[in-house]
């Protein structure tokens, strides 16, 4: 893919944690360097990269899935440990999702790192039990977030919490603070993504810290107005969910955008990659555009020059046992590309500089919708979180 310094890791460089790995059965959530990654499964997973785009042994053609490759980096949505051999993931995603699966398990090597952060005597110092439990909570999660650094070669993205979405100066502080204990265990900036929800003044978060270097994966991005805006602050991942809005569109109308894609005989969500990935091109913006929520084969052929398509392991396993040949009935086709971002059209209201009323009327009622929904399940958690460590705090034989 492009973007190569966007790469995901591979837990796999350590053949010992796998092993232990398997045997509970755990798995983790990955980001292609990020990545996305469902927050309402009650188990956390691990999103991963293709390394091996190799045809099947029986076939002697090439398979789709590496066709497919020399347009846009596929992204394995889901994978197990016992996946590994031939998904291997590149990069991961720390977030309450994992640190609830971690609790869950025996003694491992994440486990250990969420109890000595529960340990942690800087926390225990802190006079009141909300800064006691916020150390705690950000401890747990750079804590876990270094132990995957050492096993993938790609970066890790840290969910930042859901429910500062609506206050810029506490995403900046809670990004800072993560940034700075990361640093004290040596992990570098370069290796790291942040993970916001796209309101406004998500966005002017990802501007400030993007300004300072520290990079930003938006996320919950339903409508033009959120991924423009995104680009325009320099953000340098955005994620659209194409079925979720595909979802939501058979099941309702009166939204202005969406309404206007099926006029003109369109996915809503594809609609939405499409447009947002020309203008992230035609106009020279560095951010990278993450496609998520994929729902059948066709979905990926549809998107195909996206930086990152993220696409169920089923979807994956078909597109590598099928065989592809050069008069293949598939014809692939790079959909998005510099020449297609140059020849789309804009209109004057979809060029502004946005700000805070003009992004406001923007967002249609999937977009609000959707992201409220993605915030409640990621502040659950975050909640959940919260209640599980009250309980096991302080921890035992630490």
């Amino acid at each position: 893919m492009a973007a190569a310094s966007f790469h995901t890791a591979s837990l796999t460089s350590s053949s010992i944690l796998i092993q232990q790995d398997r045997r509970t059965r755990f798995s983790v959530r990955s980001v292609f360097p990020v990545a996305a990654f469902s927050s309402h499964r009650s188990c956390t997973q691990i999103r991963a990269s293709y390394t091996d785009f190799s045809a099947s042994p029986n076939t002697g053609g090439r398979n789709e899935l590496d066709a497919l490759s020399h347009y846009s980096e596929v992204v394995p949505d889901t994978v197990v440990f016992d996946d590994f051999e031939r998904f291997p993931p590149t990069a991961a995603t720390v977030s309450s999702s994992l640190l609830l699966g971690i609790c869950s398990l025996p003694d491992t090597t994440f486990k250990g790192a969420v109890d000595t952060a529960l340990a942690d005597k800087e926390c225990y110092g802190l006079e009141t039990p909300n800064a006691r439990m916020t150390c705690f909570v950000n401890k747990a999660l750079v804590n876990v977030g270094g132990e995957l650094s050492k096993l993938v070669p790609g970066r890790v993205s840290t969910e930042v919490d859901a429910r500062l979405a609506y206050d810029t100066h506490a995403i900046v502080g809670k990004v800072e603070d993560l940034l700075q204990l990361y640093n004290s265990i040596d992990v570098p900036a370069e290796r790291l993504l942040f993970k916001i929800p796209a309101t406004w003044q998500g966005i002017e978060a990802a501007r400030l810290l993007e300004s300072e270097g520290i990079q930003t994966h938006m996320t919950f991005v339903y409508s033009f107005c959120q991924a423009a805006d995104a680009a325009q602050a320099g953000a340098s991942v955005i994620q659209i969910f194409v079925g979720r809005l595909r979802d939501w569109a058979r099941n309702h109308s009166g939204d202005p955008e969406i309404d206007a894609a099926l006029r003109r005989g369109e996915d809503p969500g594809l609609a939405l990659v499409t447009k947002a990935y020309n203008y992230i091109h035609k106009y020279g913006h560095k951010t990278k555009l993450m496609v998520a929520s994929i729902r059948n084969k066709q979905d990926v052929f549809n998107v195909l020059g996206v930086d990152y398509i993220i696409t169920p392991l089923k979807i994956l396993q078909a597109l590598k046992e099928s065989v592809t040949t050069d008069d293949d009935k598939y014809t692939f086709v790079k959909r998005l590309s510099s020449q297609s971002a140059a020849a789309y059209n804009f209109t004057d209201e979809e060029l502004v500089k946005w700000d805070q009323l003009s992004f406001a009327s923007g967002m249609g009622p999937a977009a609000l919708e959707l992201l409220a929904s993605g915030m409640d399940g990621y502040s659950n958690q975050a909640m959940r979180v919260e209640e599980l460590f009250g309980k096991i705090w302080p921890p035992p034989n630490v």
